[in-house]
Protein backbone atom coordinates (compact mmCIF):
# COMPACT_ATOMS: atom_id res chain seq x y z
CA UNK A 1 0.00 0.00 0.00
CA UNK A 2 1.76 3.19 -0.82
CA UNK A 3 1.98 6.44 1.57
CA UNK A 4 -0.98 8.36 -0.57
CA UNK A 5 -3.25 5.55 -0.52
CA UNK A 6 -2.61 5.58 3.28
CA UNK A 7 -2.89 9.40 3.48
CA UNK A 8 -6.16 9.54 1.59
CA UNK A 9 -7.70 6.46 3.07
CA UNK A 10 -7.06 8.61 7.15
CA UNK A 11 -8.35 12.01 5.00
CA UNK A 12 -11.45 10.21 4.38
CA UNK A 13 -11.61 8.92 7.77
CA UNK A 14 -11.30 12.57 9.30
CA UNK A 15 -13.21 13.85 6.85
CA UNK A 16 -16.26 11.34 7.73
CA UNK A 17 -15.96 12.43 11.27
CA UNK A 18 -15.84 16.11 10.28
CA UNK A 19 -19.34 15.64 8.95
CA UNK A 20 -20.43 14.08 11.93
CA UNK A 21 -19.22 16.05 14.46
CA UNK A 22 -21.12 19.09 12.26
CA UNK A 23 -24.59 16.99 11.96
CA UNK A 24 -24.09 16.57 15.99
CA UNK A 25 -23.20 20.41 16.40
CA UNK A 26 -26.79 20.49 14.66
CA UNK A 27 -25.27 22.40 11.44
CA UNK A 28 -25.19 21.30 8.08
CA UNK A 29 -22.13 19.76 6.13
CA UNK A 30 -21.62 21.65 2.83
CA UNK A 31 -20.99 18.78 1.13
CA UNK A 32 -20.64 20.32 -2.52
CA UNK A 33 -18.30 22.20 -0.93
CA UNK A 34 -16.36 18.84 0.08
CA UNK A 35 -16.89 17.34 -3.28
CA UNK A 36 -15.42 20.18 -5.40
CA UNK A 37 -12.24 21.01 -2.82
CA UNK A 38 -9.70 18.82 -2.92
CA UNK A 39 -8.61 16.81 -0.22
CA UNK A 40 -5.50 18.33 1.29
CA UNK A 41 -3.63 16.29 4.29
CA UNK A 42 -4.26 17.93 7.63
CA UNK A 43 -1.49 19.33 9.76
CA UNK A 44 -0.23 18.05 12.88
CA UNK A 45 -1.64 21.28 14.59
CA UNK A 46 -4.93 20.61 13.01
CA UNK A 47 -5.36 17.19 14.23
CA UNK A 48 -4.11 18.28 17.91
CA UNK A 49 -6.65 20.55 17.97
CA UNK A 50 -9.57 18.47 16.49
CA UNK A 51 -8.12 15.55 18.89
CA UNK A 52 -8.15 18.03 21.61
CA UNK A 53 -11.89 19.19 20.52
CA UNK A 54 -13.15 15.78 20.81
CA UNK A 55 -12.01 15.01 24.21
CA UNK A 56 -13.15 18.16 25.40
CA UNK A 57 -16.87 17.71 24.40
CA UNK A 58 -17.05 13.81 25.62
CA UNK A 59 -15.59 15.64 28.77
CA UNK A 60 -19.02 18.10 28.43
CA UNK A 61 -20.93 15.37 27.23
CA UNK A 62 -19.84 13.26 30.46
CA UNK A 63 -18.30 10.30 28.72
CA UNK A 64 -15.60 10.13 31.13
CA UNK A 65 -17.94 10.39 34.54
CA UNK A 66 -18.00 7.49 36.82
CA UNK A 67 -15.21 5.68 35.46
CA UNK A 68 -13.86 2.22 36.75
CA UNK A 69 -10.75 3.46 39.76
CA UNK A 70 -12.11 7.09 39.51
CA UNK A 71 -10.70 8.77 42.60
CA UNK A 72 -8.74 5.90 43.41
CA UNK A 73 -4.71 6.10 43.83
CA UNK A 74 -2.58 4.22 40.83
CA UNK A 75 -1.40 1.25 42.13
CA UNK A 76 2.43 0.51 41.70
CA UNK A 77 3.61 4.21 42.51
CA UNK A 78 6.01 3.22 45.15
CA UNK A 79 9.12 4.89 43.88
CA UNK A 80 11.14 1.74 43.41
CA UNK A 81 11.79 0.62 39.94
CA UNK A 82 11.20 -3.14 39.41
CA UNK A 83 11.56 -4.03 35.42
CA UNK A 84 9.77 -6.99 35.95
CA UNK A 85 6.43 -5.56 37.71
CA UNK A 86 4.35 -6.60 34.67
CA UNK A 87 5.04 -10.33 35.30
CA UNK A 88 4.93 -9.99 39.38
CA UNK A 89 1.53 -8.40 38.95
CA UNK A 90 0.32 -10.88 36.86
CA UNK A 91 1.58 -13.04 38.78
CA UNK A 92 -0.24 -11.80 42.26
CA UNK A 93 -3.71 -11.14 40.30
CA UNK A 94 -4.47 -14.49 39.18
CA UNK A 95 -2.73 -16.22 42.67
CA UNK A 96 -0.24 -18.17 40.14
CA UNK A 97 2.03 -20.45 42.08
CA UNK A 98 4.77 -22.15 40.67
CA UNK A 99 5.52 -20.04 37.74
CA UNK A 100 7.86 -17.92 36.18
CA UNK A 101 11.32 -17.31 36.86
CA UNK A 102 12.38 -18.39 40.44
CA UNK A 103 13.89 -14.96 41.39
CA UNK A 104 9.69 -13.31 40.74
CA UNK A 105 8.38 -16.21 42.66
CA UNK A 106 10.78 -16.30 45.52
CA UNK A 107 9.77 -12.45 45.82
CA UNK A 108 6.06 -13.09 46.26
CA UNK A 109 6.82 -16.22 48.43
CA UNK A 110 8.91 -13.68 50.85
CA UNK A 111 5.72 -11.01 51.01
CA UNK A 112 3.59 -14.19 51.78
CA UNK A 113 5.58 -16.31 54.46
CA UNK A 114 4.69 -14.53 57.39
CA UNK A 115 0.71 -15.32 56.74
CA UNK A 116 1.68 -18.73 55.76
CA UNK A 117 3.81 -19.08 59.11
CA UNK A 118 0.61 -17.77 60.77
CA UNK A 119 -1.51 -20.53 60.38
CA UNK A 120 0.94 -23.03 61.23
CA UNK A 121 0.58 -24.75 64.57
CA UNK A 122 3.96 -25.41 65.84
CA UNK A 123 7.35 -24.34 66.16
CA UNK A 124 8.76 -27.32 64.37
CA UNK A 125 6.41 -26.80 61.04
CA UNK A 126 7.43 -22.96 61.34
CA UNK A 127 11.13 -23.79 61.31
CA UNK A 128 10.93 -26.19 58.69
CA UNK A 129 8.75 -23.57 56.36
CA UNK A 130 11.80 -21.39 56.67
CA UNK A 131 14.43 -23.76 56.40
CA UNK A 132 12.64 -24.99 53.62
CA UNK A 133 12.17 -21.42 51.93
CA UNK A 134 16.11 -20.27 52.90
CA UNK A 135 17.24 -23.43 50.84
CA UNK A 136 15.03 -22.62 47.79
CA UNK A 137 16.70 -19.13 48.01
CA UNK A 138 19.87 -20.42 48.09
CA UNK A 139 19.66 -22.74 45.36
CA UNK A 140 17.95 -20.20 42.80
CA UNK A 141 21.48 -17.98 43.68
CA UNK A 142 23.73 -20.77 42.27
CA UNK A 143 21.48 -21.66 39.13
CA UNK A 144 23.09 -19.72 36.37
CA UNK A 145 20.17 -19.85 33.78
CA UNK A 146 19.50 -16.52 33.01
CA UNK A 147 16.54 -14.33 33.90
CA UNK A 148 16.16 -11.40 36.52
CA UNK A 149 18.53 -11.50 39.68
CA UNK A 150 17.60 -13.32 43.32
CA UNK A 151 17.15 -10.75 45.21
CA UNK A 152 15.28 -12.37 48.04
CA UNK A 153 17.23 -12.42 51.64
CA UNK A 154 17.29 -15.69 53.47
CA UNK A 155 15.01 -15.56 56.81
CA UNK A 156 17.00 -16.85 60.29
CA UNK A 157 14.76 -19.48 61.65
CA UNK A 158 15.14 -18.34 65.13
CA UNK A 159 13.98 -14.75 64.57
CA UNK A 160 10.97 -15.77 62.06
CA UNK A 161 9.62 -18.40 65.26
CA UNK A 162 10.03 -15.70 67.51
CA UNK A 163 7.99 -13.17 65.47
CA UNK A 164 5.51 -15.60 64.85
CA UNK A 165 5.14 -16.48 69.05
CA UNK A 166 4.92 -12.98 69.34
CA UNK A 167 2.15 -12.87 66.80
CA UNK A 168 0.54 -15.49 68.14
CA UNK A 169 0.23 -14.42 71.41
CA UNK A 170 -0.79 -10.67 70.10
CA UNK A 171 -3.86 -12.74 68.67
CA UNK A 172 -4.37 -14.67 71.71
CA UNK A 173 -4.46 -11.81 73.63
CA UNK A 174 -6.76 -9.74 71.11
CA UNK A 175 -8.98 -12.57 71.33
CA UNK A 176 -9.37 -12.94 74.98
CA UNK A 177 -10.03 -8.78 75.36
CA UNK A 178 -12.76 -8.92 72.31
CA UNK A 179 -14.26 -12.02 74.52
CA UNK A 180 -14.31 -9.92 77.66
CA UNK A 181 -15.62 -7.39 75.51
CA UNK A 182 -18.32 -9.16 74.17
CA UNK A 183 -19.34 -10.56 77.98
CA UNK A 184 -19.27 -7.20 79.02
CA UNK A 185 -21.50 -5.97 77.01
CA UNK A 186 -23.66 -9.33 77.58
CA UNK A 187 -23.80 -8.75 81.27
CA UNK A 188 -24.90 -5.12 80.81
CA UNK A 189 -27.35 -5.77 78.48
CA UNK A 190 -28.80 -8.24 80.72
CA UNK A 191 -28.79 -5.98 83.32
CA UNK A 192 -30.72 -2.94 81.75
CA UNK A 193 -33.25 -5.83 80.56
CA UNK A 194 -33.92 -7.07 84.47
CA UNK A 195 -34.11 -3.31 85.71
CA UNK A 196 -36.67 -2.39 82.96
CA UNK A 197 -38.64 -5.67 83.59
CA UNK A 198 -38.36 -5.27 87.55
Amino acid sequence: MSEDSRRAAWQYRLDRLAREEAIARGEEPDVADAASEPARPWTQAERSAYVENAIQQAIRRGEFDNLPGSGKPLEGLTGRHDPDWWIRRKIEREQLSGLGPPALTLRVENEQLEARLDRMHRESEVREAVEDFNRRVIEARRQLLGGPPVVTATRDADDEIRAWRERREARRRQAAEEREQLEHEQRASRTRWWRRRG
